[in-house]
């Protein structure tokens, strides 16, 4: 008489084969969203800055702070401090709207075709923007 040293039932069977295919299709399912991120990683930057901007300048706008007085400022402020840099962007980055006008700031990075910046940081007195700093 045969008696067979394993007995495994076929429902045991069937679920060993169903986790081991659950357990396949995670491993490619996170393995391909890391491949993704990969893939997107550069662009996904560059959106959060685009967005970031646009959010920031409508802010400002919203509040009725004009940016070309702003970035007037800001040009001169880094003229002053970095005569006769040649910079390529000037970027609105950060809008910090306080209560009360002499504490509002506002953040404006200029970029150079080396990639080298310049943030500038304006703030009002009496209702004016001036630059307080240029890292």
């Amino acid at each position: 008489m045969y008696t067979p040293l394993l007995a495994i039932s076929t429902l045991a069977i069937v679920l060993i084969v169903l986790g081991v295919l659950v357990a396949i299709a995670l491993i490619l399912g996170v393995l391909g969203i890391r491949a993704r991120n990969r893939r997107q990683a550069s662009t996904w930057a560059d959106h959060v800055a685009a967005a970031d901007a646009a959010l920031e300048q409508a802010r400002a706008s919203d509040r009725g702070w004009h940016r070309d007085v702003m970035e007037g400022v800001a040009r001169g402020a880094l003229e002053q401090q970095r005569p006769g840099w040649d910079y390529r962007n000037l970027h609105l980055v950060l809008v910090d709207d306080q209560p009360g006008m002499d504490e509002d700031r506002a953040h404006f990075v200029a970029v150079d075709d080396a990639g080298t910046e310049a943030r500038v940081i304006l703030g009002r007195q009496q209702g004016d923007w001036v630059a307080e700093s240029v890292e």
